[in-house]
């Protein structure tokens, strides 16, 4: 048998399969930030996968960074908890995975209008996607001791929703420059108090966040996602291979049920440096095919591997990949637009041979 068709256990769950759906930001929520009735939809179709990880949701309406995307403050339990019963109705399980964008927002985007916040007043090189379209990223205002206390307890309270909600456990997007790589990243981050400077200080918002989340969901529901050198949104780093070593060493403590690592173009092998030091299951994503993600779990370098615009496009992908069928191909034009138009329509095996 395929090794990608073994059971593995991640924290306090046994997965059927070793193939992960990744998050994806899809833009199909409303002005208010509730998933639409199709979101149901959508995620009960790849209810085979061994774990859904849904698209990137922010904790507190301050955490939004584009137009369209999801929310989890109390008016959204109740939407997310049609998709949470949608896919344990097919027999599948689902991660919340929170994601604060921090600077990469855009006042037009956040309550009254407010700048966007982060560790540092630096702006960020780039745009973001509003209701008017593409606009540039403004100075953040830089957060005070106070104030990042505030946001570890909103990750707290979002983590509590998202089980109310029927959520099998959280993820933490520390990944893409959002606001915890931005902790993290030096090139972002140059506060002088106990949460700038060095390595410790930038992970200290990372580590009290995942405590937090931990605190609520118990530490075997709580995932993390990284993704070094990645680049994305203008996140630097002086010495990255030193940061995360330092996090990862510190995650140890926390006995998460998963890390999640994705590589887009790193120089340095952080699969090698970061799977030693993590005591759970490791789960690596980024460009992978079905022959990659084998070689993985076979040589013992990954528990279980993530598959992003495969599992997209292809609904029933671990039922493609047994059968060695062919895949659908990703409509990138309807990524982000809103409807059913490359969201749930996506032919199934049995829906395209009937055709």
């Amino acid at each position: 048998m395929s090794q990608l068709f073994t059971s593995v256990r991640i924290g306090r769950l046994t997965l059927p399969n070793r193939l992960v759906m990744a998050p994806m930001t899809r833009s199909r929520a409303d002005d208010a930030g509730v998933p639409s009735d199709l979101a149901a939809t959508y995620y009960a179709q790849r209810a085979s996968a061994g774990l859904i990880i849904s698209e990137g949701v922010y904790p507190v309406a301050m955490g939004k960074g584009y137009v369209r995307t999801p929310g989890i403050e109390s008016d959204h339990v109740a939407a997310w908890t049609r998709v949470t019963e949608a896919v344990h109705a097919r027999g599948g399980r689902i991660f919340m995975q929170l994601m604060h964008c921090g600077r990469i927002s855009h006042p037009s985007l956040l309550p009254g209008s407010a700048p966007p916040v982060a560790p540092s007043a630096i702006k960020p090189a780039g745009q973001t996607w509003t209701g008017a379209g593409m606009q540039e990223f403004v100075t953040p205002r830089a957060l005070t001791v106070a104030e990042i206390a505030g946001i570890v307890e909103d990750y707290r309270q979002a983590t509590r929703r998202a089980l109310a909600a029927g959520f099998d456990g959280v993820e933490l997007h520390a990944a893409s420059g959002y606001l915890p790589e931005q902790f993290l990243s030096s090139g972002s981050n140059q506060r002088d108090d106990e949460y700038g400077g060095s390595a410790a200080n930038r992970s200290r918002f990372i580590l009290e966040v995942l405590a937090a989340m931990a605190a609520e969901a118990g530490s075997d529901r709580v995932g993390i996602k990284i993704s070094p050198e990645m680049g994305f949104n203008d996140i630097v780093d002086a010495a990255p291979e030193e940061t995360y070593t330092y996090l990862v060493d510190q995650l140890r403590n926390l006995k998460l049920a998963y890390l999640h690592v994705a590589l887009f173009g790193a120089k340095t092998d952080y699969h090698a440096l970061l799977r030693p030091r993590f005591n759970g299951a490791y789960l690596i994503g980024g460009g992978l095919d079905q022959a990659g993600a084998e070689a993985l779990i076979t040589d013992g370098r990954a528990d279980a591997t993530v598959f992003g615009t495969a599992f997209l496009a292809n609904p029933d992908l671990p039922e493609r990949f047994r059968q060695g069928a062919p895949l659908n191909a990703p409509d990138k034009a309807t990524f982000y637009t809103p409807g059913e138009q490359g969201y749930t329509d996506y032919p199934a095996l049995n829906t395209a041979e009937a055709a």
